[in-house]
């Protein structure tokens, strides 16, 4: 089995991702995993890929600090819709963040 080398890692949102699924799928035939993930991407992917790159932008314009793009990625595929959700996807990666931010946050979402 070949080695494969990774040259760089990005965090892409679902909706990067069903968009990137979505080209490929018209050029060649999917494998069994990149179906599946197609599948839940269909399920769960509400947003286009340009109104989530829209919102992320604006996270990322609020610099908080300890908010890597990681967290944002998060924040953005599971459009938290109050504090305690927000604070529990921030406790997955364990960042601790104003209130203040927090509702800058969350006014970015909406």
């Amino acid at each position: 089995m070949t080695e494969i080398e990774i040259s760089n890692e990005k965090p892409l949102t679902l909706s990067e991702v069903k968009e990137m699924l979505s080209s490929i799928k018209k050029n060649a035939e999917l494998g069994f995993r990149a179906n599946k993930t197609t599948e839940y991407t269909e399920l769960f992917v509400k947003q286009k890929p340009t109104e989530t790159a829209e919102v992320k932008k604006k996270i990322e314009e609020l610099n908080i600090m300890r908010l890597k793009e990681k967290v944002i990625t998060k924040i953005v595929d599971l459009l938290p819709t109050d504090a305690e959700s927000l604070k529990m996807i921030l406790a997955t990666e364990n960042i601790t963040v104003k209130q203040e931010d927090l509702g800058k946050i969350l006014e970015c979402l909406k």
